[in-house]
């Protein structure tokens, strides 16, 4: 049997569990809101506790909070930063729109634990959720703080970072197959020659640009809604509070943060948050289009594609023996369905903000954090497990390159385009190469043809001539 403590808000008496940190606005949050199961993750209660600790240090330096009671604050808050406390944080995501309810979690947790720190009882409220963790805040200008820093420092910590992991395997590809030439595929058909470390590079490029688009999004993020208080005007703080809690903050993260250009936009609005998981969309798309060429050139490996050697990871059939799939790709794959869910989430909920409050906060963050644990994690798995494994089947590649039709698009600027097709025509027709074709038409001889269907050549920027 539970044991319980009585604890009070506005509303009156609340039963608390007898050794949790939370108090009787938690306990209620956790009662209304039967919803998902669904918590937030680390991440966003980490960045609660960030602001919370430099929160209490900018009102100390300003004097309205006693040393002791900093102190006390700042340690609880640490616990919570590292994630001691992370089993306190019980509040399902699908809650009151503002996030009050996580907020009033982060208030009570560290302020019952402050407490037993300074020796005091847990449930006495000598150091005061409101009064005192809260000072100079609101629900309204704190959660949105806190989806910023959280965002922020995951992308920064581990979206870019797992990105540029997923760069180098693909760079490393492209040198590697260099000089195996291959059949180019258009409407997945064939196509001029090209390279297989061309069609890497373009891979590496996609990434490439993919981290440049995060690192564009990262101004928007780095602005903090902190200091707006209620409906942005900044009620019940000192002027000087947002400047210095920021400063904290930045030194906690090492992260350069800054105060919003414009409270009521920055409370109102989530725009930021919308631009930057956009960018999150992106990358992962960039990531299915990846995984989806890779499964084509790695199809069979006896009856399709097979141009690249897809690495073992597991048996593929539970009734098909010896059969291997490409499980990380179709991994990389279903990533990117629940990122785009999880973007349409946040599209919506930034753009259905009422007047001075959008009312879709705590989804918003978790929606977001979510995308960036699923890329990052994604993409390492991704690179080290599948990338950095495959082989190119040069025979393969070699082989087929010289019986596609596309090779007489180098006879064109030379013989005409209709004549370049009667060749490609009969060619296909009669399964003949190019080659003979050309030869027997009369159109080139032979020494012309090593020269001008040379498919090497063909992978280069130019109009092939017969050497001399």
């Amino acid at each position: 049997m539970t044991d319980y403590r009585i604890e009070k808000d506005s509303l009156g008496e609340v039963k608390v569990p007898k050794d949790v940190y939370w108090g009787a606005q938690t306990q209620r949050a956790i009662e209304n809101f039967p919803i998902s199961g669904e918590t937030f993750e680390l991440g966003f209660i980490r960045a609660l506790g960030i602001i919370k600790k430099s929160a209490a240090k900018a009102n100390g330096e300003l004097g309205f909070l006693e040393e002791k009671t900093v102190n006390s604050i700042v340690l609880a808050a640490d616990e919570v930063i590292s994630g001691e406390l992370i089993d306190q944080f019980q509040v399902d995501v699908f809650q009151t729109g503002s996030g009050t309810s996580s907020n009033m979690n982060a208030n009570e947790v560290i302020a019952n634990r402050a407490c037993e720190i300074a020796g005091e009882g847990i449930g006495s409220k000598v150091i005061h959720p409101n009064d005192h963790v809260n000072f100079g805040q609101s629900s309204n200008d704190i959660i949105p703080t806190a989806m910023h820093v959280a965002a922020l420092e995951s992308i920064d910590k581990e979206v870019i970072p797992a990105l540029e992991i997923l760069k180098l395997a693909l760079e490393k590809k492209e040198k590697a197959f260099s000089e195996v030439v291959k059949t180019g595929r258009t409407h997945l058909q064939d196509a001029t020659p090209i390279t297989l470390g061309q069609e890497f590079g373009g891979y590496k490029t996609q990434i490439e640009k993919g981290i440049k688009r995060i690192e564009n999004v990262r101004g928007s993020l780095a602005e903090l809604p902190i200091g707006g208080t209620a409906v942005g005007t900044g009620l019940n703080m000192h002027p000087d509070f947002p400047k210095i809690a920021i400063e904290y903050i930045s030194e906690e993260t090492g992260i350069q943060f800054k105060e919003a250009i414009d409270h009521f936009e920055a409370q109102a609005a989530h725009d930021a948050m919308s631009e930057a998981h956009a960018a999150l969309r992106v990358v992962a798309g960039s990531m299915n289009k990846i995984a989806n060429d890779l499964r084509l050139l790695a199809s069979g490996p006896r009856n399709g594609l097979g141009e690249i050697k897809q690495p073992e990871n597991q048996p593929g059939s539970s009734i098909m023996p010896g059969k291997i799939n490409p499980v990380m790709a179709e991994a990389v794959n279903q990533v990117h369905k629940r990122v785009i869910g999880n973007d349409m989430t946040i599209a919506y909920g930034a753009a259905e903000g009422q007047l001075e409050l959008n009312l879709y906060k705590p989804i918003l963050a978790n929606d977001f954090l979510n995308s960036s644990k699923i890329i990052s994690n994604v993409a390492v798995v991704f690179a080290e497990k599948f990338i950095d494994l495959l082989s190119a089947n040069r025979e393969k590649c070699e082989g087929q390159v010289e019986w596609s039709i596309a090779l007489a698009t180098s006879l064109s600027p030379h013989i005409g385009y209709d004549k370049a097709a009667k060749i490609a025509k009969e060619a296909y027709t009669n399964e003949k190469t190019v080659r003979e074709v050309a030869i027997e038409m009369g159109e080139i001889s032979e020494v012309e043809a090593d020269d001008m269907l040379d498919a090497r050549r063909m992978t280069k920027p130019g109009i092939l001539e017969a050497e001399e």
